[in-house]
C-alpha cells in the first residue's frame, strides 16, 4: 500500500484507503476540520481565499481568483515567487477569514493566486521532484560538516517546478551561510533558500511519539509556541527533573502550560508557608501540598509521620503565630481542649439523666402491675 500523497511521513493509509484523496483530510498533519462545510452559504458571498497545506504541515493562504470548485484535500497549483508549487486544500470558507484574523494576515494584493487544480501529470512530476529530498539532505549535511558550520539541517522542501529548494535548519547562534549557498547552488543547480526554524518547529516537522504515548502536539495540531518556564512545573508540584520535563526538542514540554491556569486559580486559596508552624508540641514543617483537595501535610522534627491539615486550619495557626500564640498541636488548641472538657461534663449529666429516667419508668411499671394484681385478687 502506498502512502498518502499529501503526507510527508509516507506511512500506509489505515482508514479511507484513498491515498491522499480523503475529503476530510483525516490522514494529514496539522489537519483542521471544516465545521461549516455542510452549511448553505450563498456562493456570491463565499470567501475567495483558501488555506493550502504543504510539506511538513506548513500552511499559507491563496486567492481563488478563477472561482474553482474546491474540496478539502484537493491538490492545487499555486503561484509562488519565481515559479509554481503544488499544495493541498486544508480549509476554505468563513473559517479561513477567522484564521487570517488570528494570524494577523491582511486581505490585500499580497495574497497570491491559485492557478488550477493539479492534474495527474502534475502530481507525477511532483513525486519525482520529492525523490530528491533525502539525497539532497544527506549530501548537504556532509557539506555542512566539511565547512564546519554550527547548524543542524533538519528538512528540505523542493518546489514542484524543480527550480528552488528551501533548506530548514536550526542553530543556537547566527550562522554565515553565504558560502554554503554558493556551494549548494552549484552542486544541485537550483535556487537555494535558507530558513531558520526553532527547535520546537523542528520537532514538529520531524514528528514522533511523546512520553504520553500519543503523537507530538507540535506535529498534529499545535502551531503557536508559547514560552514555557520552570515556574510552571513548580506551581504544579512537579519534580524539577530535566529528563522528564523536556520534550523531544530539548526544551520544556509545551503541555506544562495546558493546566497551569487551573493550578494558579487553585493556589489562590492556599496560604504561603514561609516558616515552620510553631505549636506546643514542636515545630512542624511543610512536606507536601494537595492543591485540589486543599490539604497540606506537616511533619514534626522528631516524627516520621505526616499530619494532614486543612488549609483553613493552617491559616489560623499562621495568624496565631504572628500574634505570639502557640496552639497545642496542628489540629487542636487550648480553646478546643476546654470545649472538650465541657462536652465531657455535659455528657456525664446526660448519662445520669437517662439512668434516672429509666429507673423511674421501671418503678412506674412495677406499681402499675402491683395495682393490677390487687384488683384481680379482690375479684
Amino acid at each position: 500500500m502506498a502512502g498518502c500523497n499529501s503526507c510527508s511521513g509516507g506511512a500506509s493509509v489505515a482508514g479511507c484507503k484513498n491515498n491522499g484523496g480523503c475529503l476530510t483530510g483525516g490522514c494529514n498533519k496539522m489537519n483542521v476540520f471544516d465545521w461549516l462545510s455542510n452549511m448553505d452559504i450563498p456562493i456570491a458571498d463565499k470567501f475567495d481565499i483558501v488555506e493550502v497545506r504543504f510539506k511538513g504541515g506548513r500552511k499559507d493562504f491563496f486567492r481563488n481568483t478563477n472561482s474553482l470548485d474546491l474540496v478539502t484535500g484537493d491538490a492545487v497549483v499555486v503561484d509562488v515567487p519565481n515559479g509554481h508549487h503544488i499544495g493541498f486544500v486544508a480549509l476554505q470558507g468563513e473559517l479561513v477569514r477567522l484564521q487570517m484574523s488570528k494570524k494577523g494576515i491582511e486581505n490585500n494584493d499580497d495574497i497570491r493566486a491559485i492557478y488550477r487544480l493539479a492534474t495527474t501529470k502534475d502530481l507525477e512530476k511532483y513525486e519525482k521532484v520529492k525523490e530528491r529530498d533525502l539525497p539532497t539532505l544527506y549530501r548537504t549535511r556532509e557539506i555542512i560538516a566539511d565547512m564546519k558550520l554550527s547548524m543542524k539541517l533538519s528538512d528540505i522542501e523542493y518546489q514542484a517546478d524543480n527550480t528552488k529548494a528551501t533548506f530548514y535548519y536550526s542553530a543556537d547562534d547566527r550562522v554565515d551561510f553565504r558560502e554554503l549557498i554558493k556551494v549548494l547552488a552549484g552542486e544541485f543547480k537550483i535556487r537555494v533558500e535558507m530558513r531558520q526554524i526553532s527547535l520546537r518547529q523542528e520537532a514538529g516537522r520531524l514528528g514522533g511519539i511523546g512520553s504520553c504515548g500519543r503523537e507530538l502536539c507540535c506535529s498534529t495540531w499545535l502551531s503557536d509556541f508559547k514560552s514555557v518556564s520552570t515556574s510552571a512545573a513548580r506551581y504544579q508540584n512537579l519534580s524539577l527533573n530535566p529528563s522528564k520535563l523536556s520534550g523531544q526538542c530539548g526544551r520544556l514540554k509545551c503541555c506544562l502550560n495546558y493546566e497551569l491556569e487551573t493550578y494558579m486559580n487553585a493556589l489562590e486559596d492556599i496560604p504561603e508557608v514561609e516558616n515552620p508552624l510553631i505549636t506546643e508540641k514542636g515545630e512542624a514543617k511543610l512536606q507536601k501540598t494537595d492543591i485540589f483537595r486543599k490539604i497540606m501535610w506537616f511533619g514534626y522534627e522528631n516524627e516520621n509521620s505526616w499530619h494532614p491539615v486543612q488549609v483553613g486550619r493552617v491559616a489560623e495557626i499562621i495568624a496565631l503565630n504572628k500574634k505570639g500564640k502557640k496552639p497545642v498541636s496542628l489540629l487542636e488548641d487550648k480553646l478546643l481542649e476546654e470545649e472538650a472538657v465541657n462536652d465531657a461534663l455535659n455528657s456525664d449529666l446526660v448519662r445520669l439523666d437517662k439512668k434516672f429516667s429509666a429507673k423511674s419508668k421501671k418503678n412506674k411499671k412495677r406499681r402499675h402491675n402491683r395495682k393490677r394484681r390487687n384488683r384481680d385478687n379482690n375479684k
